[in-house]
């Protein structure tokens, strides 16, 4: 660990400093009740070093967000069998390796199957960072690489990413290869010395009805019985950090430098999976939202009302109780990032997403850093919104906001591998 982390400022000077950043970021929290303070525990106690942070207010919290939003995850699964299918060390003309595994959870190659594909730059010289991110439309979607296993699972039709070519009934056929590649830089990625792994979301849980009926949380259904159920974001939060146990195995990936990425509703399941599994050492949550990176308490773009109605299998079913209760929460989006201290954490934001408010991701951002500096990491250094197209890189929390509106772009990743360059490579 770096001597920034292990820094240990002056107790006194600490709440000092850390209350005056909090006043600062309530005016910025918008309307409603108070913004709940990461550093006072549920009895009240004030938590002032990094101790009561690790022995108290960091578990209650993770208590907390699972019973009244997520949901109640299962432990690592003790029988999980990985197999891996193929390794081509000649994969996109010849600049990677392509590995694919098939992820058991139960270990029966008759149950559930969620398939990783890696790829690991050629021109490595040992052991390489990563990036982890799930993807919308499976794995051949996110390049035209004819050795990409074609998923399996559901694949949604109405969408602009897809056409008659690409599926039929809801599966995937070979004209749906490199059909989301846009989002994707493989090449450039690799160039800048990274690898990339990915799992399609439905190979995990599904996004469609019925809900809870197939993949990993077919295996549980006992988590499906109280209000604090096994939700679809936690799903394929755990379905991440399984691709975790995966990387861990493989020499040719440094297992302490990957950090784990998410869009849209895939940025809300990046968070809750950085926040629970320390393993990440990294987190992106990009244009993530509701759910996300945005703060409810301002009452700008998606509410809690539209996240339950629209998906409702998304959040554990104790989350209805706050319906019409944004304003009113006894937690908030900027918790579940403050889980992810001392680790990097960057947030983006695209200025047309209003749904997402990105003001209100970068409220969500400063109101967690707190609990980055009481631990000595720094924080985001800027106290106002960004300007567009003004990143924010230098500080253990990164933030950008782009033109356009929601997508993934070729911008974010270039921020996205700049802030990697200054928190993973040099580590």
């Amino acid at each position: 660990m770096s001597k920034r982390l292990c820094r240990k400022p002056h107790v006194g000077m600490t709440r000092m400093i850390l209350a005056g950043v909090y006043a600062a970021m309530m005016g910025m929290a918008g309307a409603g009740t108070a913004l709940p303070d990461p550093l006072t525990a549920l009895d009240g106690t004030k938590i002032g070093n990094p101790a009561q942070w690790r022995e108290k207010r960091r578990p209650e919290l993770l208590e907390l967000l699972t019973k009244q939003m997520y949901g109640r995850s299962p432990a690592r699964p003790e029988k999980m069998k990985i197999e891996v299918f193929d390794r081509d060390p000649h994969a996109l003309g010849d600049k990677a390796t392509r590995i694919q595994m098939a992820l058991y959870p139960n270990g029966d190659p008759k149950g559930p199957r969620m398939d990783l594909l890696v790829y690991v730059p050629n021109q490595a010289k040992g052991p390489v960072p990563a990036i982890l991110a799930l993807n919308f439309w499976g794995n051949q979607a996110i390049h035209t690489d004819p050795g990409i296993r074609i998923t399996e699972s559901w694949v949604e039709e109405k969408t602009s990413y897809v056409n008659l070519s690409a599926v039929k009934d809801h599966r995937a056929l070979e004209g749906s290869r490199g059909i989301n590649a846009k989002q994707w830089p493989v090449e450039r990625i690799l160039e800048r010395g990274y690898a990339l792994a990915t799992m399609y979301r439905e190979d995990i849980a599904p996004d469609h009805e019925p809900y809870f009926a197939s993949g990993a949380q077919s295996l549980y259904p006992e988590l499906q019985q109280g209000d604090d159920n096994f939700g679809t974001i936690a799903a394929w939060a755990w379905g991440l950090s399984r691709a975790m146990d995966a990387l861990e195995k493989e020499p040719a990936i440094d297992a302490k430098r990957v950090g784990v990425l998410g869009w849209s509703r895939l940025g809300k399941a990046a968070l809750w999976a950085g926040a629970n599994d320390e393993r990440f050492a990294a987190v992106y949550s990009h244009e993530s939202g509701a759910g996300g990176a945005k703060l409810f308490h301002r009452g700008v773009g998606e509410n809690i009302e539209r996240l339950n109605r629209v998906f409702p299998h998304w959040f554990a079913r104790s989350f209805r109780q706050y319906v019409g209760k944004d304003t009113e929460l006894p937690f908030d989006q900027h918790l579940v990032m403050a889980l992810v201290a001392p680790r990097p954490l960057y947030v983006a934001s695209a200025i047309e997403d209003k749904n997402a408010d990105p003001e209100g991701e970068f409220a969500g951002a400063k109101a967690a850093e707190p609990v980055f500096k009481l631990l000595g990491a720094g924080g985001l250094p800027a106290e106002t919104w960004p300007a567009v197209g003004q990143p924010v890189l230098d500080g253990i929390i990164g933030y950008h906001v782009r033109p356009g509106g929601h997508d993934l772009t070729d911008h974010d990743w270039e921020q996205y591998l700049a802030f990697s360059d200054r928190q993973l490579k040099a580590r």
